[in-house]
């Protein structure tokens, strides 16, 4: 069964992959390893937001990293969970964490 996403709840999660994408870019290593991870050069990253599914994307990405997902977790007084939920809300996969 698929969840039915209310519309605030996507603002909040674009809101999160906003704030997600500041937080990968305020670190050269970091925003450098998402780059060549996502095939978008730092010039195309404007363009590339407004892509269908890029904050997905972003989401994602953050979520594949656990030591990643911590930090920006943590930078945002919220839990890996949360971030989770806002990468469902996006559409992206389902997510658990893997650790307890």
């Amino acid at each position: 069964m698929v969840k039915r996403v209310s519309g605030g709840n996507r603002h909040k999660a674009e809101a999160m992959a906003i704030q997600a994408l500041s937080f990968i870019a305020a670190d050269p290593e970091r925003m450098g390893r998402f780059l060549a991870l996502s095939g978008i050069g730092p010039d195309e990253v404007r363009t590339a937001a407004r892509a269908p599914g890029f904050l997905a994307g972003v989401m994602d990405y953050i979520a594949g990293d656990q030591r990643l997902l911590a930090a920006f977790a943590e930078e945002l007084g919220m839990t890996p969970r949360d971030v989770g939920a806002a990468l469902i809300a996006l559409g992206g996969p389902a997510w658990e964490r893997d650790a307890p």
